[in-house]
């Protein structure tokens, strides 16, 4: 039996060979986010590799799950505001705009496995952050 013909039935080979053509591919692509920053986050993680074809597949990575997190606020950002204008019915809605919190943003994070914890802002008294100069006046 012949080793070509045995992988080929598997798909091993058509799947190595997929492979690679799809790491060349990424030579020709200029992905949104530069290699420069990729290298930088994955040296600051340890990882360093001269082939530009890895460099190039975590930022397609990286990409896709930004436009992933990004649709999935944009659904979540839809869902909040279409409860609002059924809560107000009343009121006619002449603002189309979707307006993005960091609550939706939060919420499709945490879909993806990210739990994203931001800070409550408040005071506990009014001269709080204002000058220690001012504050006896």
């Amino acid at each position: 039996m012949n080793h070509n013909k045995q992988q080929s039935s598997d798909g091993g080979h058509d799947d190595d060979a997929a492979l690679s053509d799809f790491l060349a591919s990424l030579m020709d692509y200029t992905p949104t986010i530069p290699d420069e920053l990729v290298e930088h986050f994955l040296a600051k993680t340890g990882f360093q590799s001269p082939d530009l074809r890895l460099t190039r597949l975590v930022a397609v990575a990286t990409q896709k799950f930004i436009a992933e997190v990004a649709s999935d606020a944009l659904q979540q950002c839809k869902a909040r505001q279409a409860t609002v204008v059924r809560d107000k019915r009343d009121k006619q809605q002449k603002d189309k705009r979707l307006v993005l919190t960091m609550e939706d943003l939060s919420r499709a994070l945490h879909e993806h496995g990210v739990n994203v914890k931001h800070q409550e802002y408040f005071a506990d008294s009014p001269s709080i952050g204002m000058d220690p100069a001012s504050r006896d006046e």
